[in-house]
């Protein structure tokens, strides 16, 4: 146990050690809740085949595990109102009928038509976890109330701050022991061992409190039944537990979107959060007490980035937000603590908290995709941040020792007029992309600014909305305005003309999708990745060689239409495409490669690999896939699996061609793996085009089951090589078993070219 747990392990009287048991309610409580945030990465991984992995599916997730949390706050609430023994043994009853649902798995929930994925998505993760996650989350609540249904056990409060402790040790284990060491059915069991062993501890508690008088065990509901909260308490209770939810999940969608789109960045957020908890929720009030004076700062000087879009993120920033969030979330947590109830009132007090997440996580993970073009509830939420963080000024204008209030109003008009004109040159600064230095200094005396102005929030949230505007949000603001945007469940799309270039582009997220000449005479150039010399170009090129005048191309990834004009006359080709909104920028005129070049060509709506999977065998000639999500792996389109799945989809000679670039992950070494496992030949291609303004670096890597059909590739333009793909992995991805961690380019993550 570390020294931290064990601070939460010690009794308030080391004399009554054998009969107050605190350590038992603390392992009961660290077990329970390490099982629900190792869960629910466990059971995203699962779906992931099914889902794919865009940041909303992982928001999707959270708000199930939210709602199900905020059940599991209502029935113990309920149950509180019976004698501890009588809610042992419901609870132990419903944890054994629970148990009947285990190993965790998905049910076989198909999509349901005119259903929004928004929707279904957290039908199908509710109904395949919903029974265990429910009854287990009710055990920190539970083991809280019957800890302090013992007049002698002291205050429960510091039990929650284990409990998050517990939380986010499950939440680091997944992604650094248990995804890269155990499959997803080792997982599974293993996941099941812990839930017998949190069921016995369970009991064990119970048994503990078992002595109990009556009159002690009722001592809590008849307190409760006595005492009130009014409505404009348990108000604050919501907003301050809803901010600080509701920012986490922005949090993630901000950064994937539009600073800086790296793997496992959603553990960060959400493992900060929990963090928060731990720091607020202690005895020990002076870690709190720091953050909390240093929050306006940090709200002032990183908050001003949270209407950044320009994708132009570095880990500084990225780290800022972060530290936003956890500051944010610790004041707002500690300001939470500070106005608790009594310990009568703890189930209720914890069930509104929990009904605050669920809000919190309800508006940025269904009302924000539905209302927003853009992720503008990150933006809104740090201002209610600010408009609710506790201010204690480091000048009081308006106490005894201050000015004279006359004076006071002047000094705060003339501080409201310099910080306009402050955020007017931030502004001009930011346009003109004159350096990150002059941004800083005058992001920092904007920060001083707002410091002095602490006094009247009012004037410390619009110093705050002025920083926002000037640091790059007037131009989101101006990008919106002119409906650059598009947003749908599986991202944000900025398409944006050029008129220097004669280039319009679209980006999903910090990710260029592609990109289309607005000179008639090049309006067929397919740019971006799908140069001449590109690995998909020569492909494509070298076909009507390879499989003769007549070949059936299929393209998962329609992006906007860019192969469509590598498509020659005699051909026929088919896309497939998961965001109905990206065929909207192809058939509304935005993007005219497919209306120029391949106007006959089917788009298939839906999960490529669920679509080709329904396809009779043998029905293509060439393969590509070419789907990504902003910088997101698609792991489930690059396991033994899929690969099965295009294998089947290909004729005997056919050509696979699939799409690996990718900034943060070196994937050759996953695909080398995989091909070698299927008995696949590989040719990989680097291209480094020289016209950068109109080509991108890409790489792309060749397969087929007959080694002849890579020769002919490899020989049809000498003047551009293929290399062998002899790099590999140390075992083929499956749907069952995958881990990007040994794969990541740390040296990127950090900066470095």
């Amino acid at each position: 146990m570390t020294d931290t747990a064990q601070d939460f392990a010690r009794p308030a009287d080391s004399g009554e050690r054998s009969h107050v048991r605190r350590g038992l309610f603390v392992a009961t409580i660290l077990v329970g809740s390490f099982l629900l945030f190792l869960v629910q990465p466990m059971v995203a991984r699962m779906a992931l085949p099914r889902l794919g992995g865009a940041p909303n599916v992982w928001n999707s997730a959270m708000l199930v595990y939210q709602a199900l949390l905020l059940a599991g706050y209502a029935y113990a609430h309920l149950l509180g109102r019976l004698t501890v023994r009588r809610q042992a043994m419901v609870h132990v009853a419903l944890l054994l009928l629970a148990g009947l649902t285990l190993p965790v798995g998905l049910v076989p929930l198909a999509p349901i038509p005119r259903l929004p994925e928004a929707l279904w998505v957290p039908l199908l993760l509710g109904l395949s976890i919903g029974p265990v996650f429910f009854v287990v989350s009710a055990q920190a609540p539970l083991m809280q109330r019957w800890f302090a249904a013992d007049p002698r056990a002291g205050e429960p409060w510091a039990l929650y701050a284990a409990s998050n402790l517990g939380s986010f040790a499950g939440l680091l284990a997944y992604p650094l022991l248990a995804e890269p060491l155990l499959t997803l059915r080792q997982q599974s069991v293993a996941w099941t061992a812990g839930f017998t062993l949190l069921v016995v501890l369970v009991a064990l508690a119970a048994f503990n409190r078992r002595r109990l008088p009556t009159a002690a065990a009722t001592m809590v509901q008849d307190e409760e039944a006595a005492s009130s909260v009014g409505w404009r308490t348990v108000t604050l209770w919501l907003l301050l537990s809803a901010v600080p939810s509701g920012l986490m999940l922005s949090t993630t969608t901000h950064l994937t979107t539009d600073i800086f789109a790296m793997p496992l960045l959603w553990v960060i957020p959400l493992g900060l959060y929990l963090l928060s908890f731990v720091v607020a929720f202690s005895d020990r009030r002076g870690g709190v007490a720091v953050v909390s004076r240093a929050t306006p700062v940090v709200v002032l000087f990183a908050g001003s980035y949270a209407m950044l879009s320009n994708g132009s993120g570095t880990l500084w920033i990225v780290g800022g937000t972060c530290l936003l969030l956890f500051c944010v979330a610790t004041a707002l947590h500690g300001r939470l603590y500070d106005v608790r109830p009594g310990s009568a009132q703890l189930t209720r007090f914890y069930l509104t908290m929990s009904a605050g997440g669920a809000l919190g996580g309800a508006f940025t993970a269904l009302v924000a995709p539905m209302v927003f073009d853009w992720a503008w509830e990150h933006p809104l939420l740090v201002l209610a941040a600010a408009a609710l963080i506790p201010l204690r000024p480091l000048l009081d204008w308006r106490g005894d020792d201050g000015i004279e209030p006359g004076m006071a109003r002047i000094a705060l008009v003339v501080l409201l007029l310099f910080t306009l004109f402050l955020g007017w040159l931030l502004a001009d600064f930011t346009a003109d992309d004159d350096g990150s230095l002059g941004t800083i200094m005058l992001t920092v005396f904007l920060t001083g600014i707002g410091v002095m102005l602490m006094p009247w929030r009012w004037a410390f949230v619009a110093t705050l909305v002025i920083a926002m505007v000037g640091q790059g949000g007037l131009a989101t603001i101006l990008a919106s305005a002119r409906g650059e945007r598009t947003r749908s469940y599986f991202g944000i799309y900025t398409l944006r003309d050029h008129p220097e270039e004669k280039l319009r582009t679209l980006a999903h997220g910090t990710t260029l999708h592609g990109e289309q000449s607005l000179d008639p005479a090049h309006s067929r150039d397919a740019l971006t990745y799908y140069g001449p010399t590109s690995g998909v170009g020569l492909a494509l090129a070298a076909t009507p060689a390879i499989e003769g005048p007549a070949a059936r191309v299929g393209v998962v990834g329609l992006g906007t239409g860019s192969l469509a004009c590598r498509a020659q006359a005699g051909q026929r080709w088919t896309f497939f495409e998961i965001d109905p909104a990206v065929l909207r920028f192809s058939t509304s005129g935005r993007f005219t490669f497919l209306s120029q070049c391949a106007p006959r060509a089917p788009v298939v709506i839906g999960d490529a690999r669920l679509e080709l999977a329904e396809l009779p065998p043998a029905s293509f000639d060439v393969l590509v896939i070419d789907a990504f999500s902003s910088d997101a792996i698609p792991m489930h389109l690059l396991t033994r699996e899929a690969m099965q799945v295009y294998l089947r989809a290909l004729a005997p000679r056919g050509l696979l061609m699939l799409h690996i670039s990718n900034r943060y992950i070196d994937l050759a070494p996953v695909i080398g793996s995989n091909a070698q496992d299927a008995g696949l030949a590989a040719l990989s291609r680097l291209d480094l085009p020289e016209d950068e303004t109109r080509y991108t670096p890409s790489r792309w890597i060749a397969l087929s089951r007959d080694r002849g059909v890579l020769e002919t590739l490899a020989r049809a333009r000498p003047d551009s090589p293929w290399k062998v793909l002899d790099e590999r992995a140390a075992g083929p991805w499956t749907d069952d078993h995958s881990s990007i961690l040994s794969h990541v380019r740390w040296d990127k993550l950090a900066g470095h070219p």
